[in-house]
């Protein structure tokens, strides 16, 4: 039997998204899912996108930055945030306190940013001017040394952006993209924005193969007409114009 697992991040509360993605996984015959964080956060649906994923049992999740913001809020929750957690109900809260910040499935290794942050971006940096750039091989490598040595993939989500990078050791560090989420802004370290170009979900497929895991990108279409709306309803057209065209409208 082959053996085929399907990684996901990115959730972000577009629940339609993620159905999407699961009938793909589904219809793929993938039999496991390696879920990398940030379920929640958003002007969508939250409680329903939890919903979704604890009935799952075929998947295995870490906790992303903004599942540790929801659980241990700081002083002003940002306005995604607040809204994900006005829906969520103790079992959902549960849930995300349960989850680990990183997590070794055989040789799989599973983080939201890097080995050591949830705030870090891996394969990708930002430039004093706010431009975002593919991070060079050897920072790539210099950033996954905390990692375990067994691990031959290591997982990373947080960019939302999809991409694979080949390290040195011959193990590949891998972002299957975002599920729900395929533009934002963020200001940290400086102002910058985060765009794929493209509003479909996305999914990666990981099968081992006689040369070690073969690794395949999805790219899932959706119909994200109810997300857009409910992005509309919280007066967030920062969610609802990336949701309909994969960029971010200034």
């Amino acid at each position: 039997m082959t053996d085929r697992w399907a990684v996901i991040s990115d959730v972000h509360g577009n629940v339609d998204a993620l159905k999407a993605v699961l009938a793909e996984i589904d219809r793929l015959g993938c039999s496991r899912i390696l879920n990398l964080g940030d379920h929640a956060s958003g002007p969508l649906a939250a409680a329903e996108t939890l919903d979704v994923l604890m009935a799952r049992d075929d998947m295995i999740s870490v906790r992303g930055n903004h599942d540790r913001y929801l659980l241990d809020p700081p002083d002003t929750l940002g306005p995604s945030d607040a809204v994900a957690a006005a829906q969520l109900t103790d079992s959902h809260k549960e849930w995300l306190a349960a989850l680990p910040a990183t997590n070794l499935v055989e040789d799989v290794f599973l983080c939201h940013g890097t080995p050591e942050s949830d705030e870090t971006y891996w394969l990708h940096d930002v430039t004093p001017q706010g431009d975002l750039v593919d991070r060079s091989g050897p920072a790539v490598a210099a950033l996954a040394a905390p990692a375990p040595v067994e691990a031959k993939v290591l997982l990373c989500g947080h960019t939302h952006l999809p991409r694979a990078v080949q390290l040195a050791t011959g193990a590949v560090v891998l972002n299957p993209g975002s599920v729900g989420l395929p533009a934002y802004d963020d200001v940290a370290p400086v102002p910058h924005v985060v765009q794929s170009g493209d509003p479909a979900a996305r999914v990666a497929v990981m099968e081992r193969g006689s040369h070690g895991w073969d690794i395949s990108l999805h790219r899932v279409a959706y119909d994200a007409g109810r997300m857009v709306a409910l992005a509309q309803a919280h007066n967030r057209p920062d969610w609802a114009h990336p949701l309909k065209t994969g960029w971010f409208e200034t």
